[in-house]
């Protein structure tokens, strides 16, 4: 298996778990003696090469519909006419239309307008840095209404359990049902953990655990909005005395014939080691406030500390990271209007206030931000809500995006055309693998990998859509 591609280093991923442990139980640098490793560590520490992927997951199926409307005369009627009293008068959309910065032809001439709970997206959008990427979604191959209809599921394959919240929240990330181990933001991890003088700080997670950044060999590192989780039983008992502290620390962390115990032990001792590394290294980084208090923003305070991870790249010696950020309650089958709008606008906040602090920090253009979620919503409504559905739309941003434009091929505004399965439940015209390849691509997998990191990438014609 291969590396990431980086101007001065391209070979095999050579860190293994057992070597990653064993040195990040001490908190050290790599310490292989190879010339390559060291060109890898100057690198790190000149930040020259630095690139960071951050997923933001909406759990429960963001409604598309009510994100990206229909602002046309005659796709926001026949929108109004099936959505119902979930729908969006025309005119509350007027101020959030987006123009692409080139000449687009969509779908039956369709124009889209932000919901105008989004002002600060339609900014990124309108200034280059955010671009859409049109019904994207779980497939195993390209797949056609037909073929959907088909009982040959050997011939025509489906992704496992649609419209099943654990299994697509498992597919967005792992491209397998619930229960799958390694994600494909894990397996760019992989790839990428020679290159970090700090290999357990390449897949970190802000909003606890995530198959997403779960590697092979890549382990998944969670931190807190406030830093490093520390390891409490040792540091963090209100009743522990300094000698009782030093007692635990020596009784959880030594050495045992036992491998579980050992293992523990091992555990142990890097969670207590990289708190110090990780805080030490946040302390030295300052930005302009991304929350307003009191009114708190869950997503905007963790890429708070995503944005401050990457403040302290060069001091923790990362060259490629990938985070995983989440808001939850998506889920809205009833109140749509009201609960779509404060996630939204929380989103809109984070991810606005997240772009801000990369420019802050000179990253702008090598830090990418993508979102992803279960799946889109019924374009029919439920009552006041919207029912699982399948494609979706999703937002892409960061200096390196070629922005202010759309990609993919825009659903029609209908329930009967052959791009959607029913309730107006989108049939994807573009895959997981395509987005994500196109992510990968970017963060320096070489073609030839690429199916190291999405197995089903070879079923599918285009592999970079091109919005990075």
């Amino acid at each position: 298996m291969t590396g990431i591609v980086t101007e001065s280093l391209t070979r095999r991923a050579m860190m293994r778990r057992a070597a990653q442990l064993g040195v990040l139980g001490a908190a050290a640098p790599l310490a292989i003696e190879l010339t390559s490793a060291a060109e890898a560590a100057a690198q790190a520490s000149s930040g020259d090469d630095y690139r960071a992927l951050v997923c933001v997951f909406l759990y429960g199926g963001n409604d598309h519909a009510n994100t990206l409307v229909p602002y046309d005369r005659a796709n926001h009627a026949r929108y109004a006419a099936i959505r119902g009293s979930v729908a969006f008068r025309r005119e509350l959309l007027k101020d959030t239309v987006l123009e692409p910065r080139v000449a687009q032809t969509l779908t039956d001439d369709q124009q889209f307008a932000l919901a105008p709970y989004c002002p600060r997206l339609k900014v990124l959008f309108d200034s280059g840095k955010a671009a859409v990427q049109l019904n994207v979604g779980a497939l195993v191959a390209p797949l056609t209404l037909a073929q959907y209809n088909s009982p040959d599921r050997a011939k025509n394959p489906l992704p496992p359990k649609l419209f099943s919240h654990n299994d697509q929240q498992s597919f967005w990330q792992a491209l397998g049902s619930e229960g799958s181990t390694i994600g494909w933001g894990g397996r760019l991890g992989d790839l990428a953990l020679s290159s970090n003088e700090q290999a357990l700080l390449t897949c970190i997670s802000a909003s606890g655990n995530a198959v997403f950044v779960s590697g092979r060999d890549a382990l998944q590192y969670q931190i807190s909005p406030e830093g490093a989780i520390p390891f409490r039983p040792v540091k963090h008992m209100p009743w522990a005395t300094p000698a009782v502290s030093a007692a635990l620390e020596q009784l959880v962390t030594r050495p045992s014939a036992h491998l579980f115990e050992n293992e523990l032990a091992l555990l142990a001792r890097r969670s207590m080691a990289m708190e110090g590394v990780v805080n030490g290294a946040l302390d030295k980084v300052t930005l302009a406030p991304f929350d307003p208090v009191p009114d708190r923003n869950p997503l905007a305070d963790q890429l708070e500390i995503v944005a401050r991870l990457i403040g302290a790249r060069r001091e923790l010696g990362s060259t490629r990271q990938v985070f995983f950020v989440s808001l939850d309650e998506f889920d809205h089958h009833n109140d749509l209007p009201a609960k779509h709008a404060r996630l939204m606008a929380q989103v809109d906040e984070a991810i606005a206030a997240f772009y801000r602090a990369t420019v802050e920090l000179g990253v702008a253009q090598q830090v990418t931000t993508f979102t992803a979620s279960d799946f889109g919503r019924t374009l029919v409504s439920n009552a006041d809500g919207s029912d699982h559905g399948w494609g979706s739309h999703h937002f892409v941003v960061g200096g390196a995006v070629r922005g202010g434009r759309y990609y993919g091929t825009a659903p029609h505004m209908s329930l009967e055309t052959e791009d959607q399965v029913g309730q107006g439940r989108l049939l994807p015209s573009t895959a997981i693998d395509q987005y994500a390849a196109t992510l990968a691509s970017w963060f320096g997998v070489p073609d030839s990998e690429m199916a190291t990191v999405l197995p089903n990438i070879g079923n599918f014609a285009t592999r970079n859509l091109g919005f990075v």
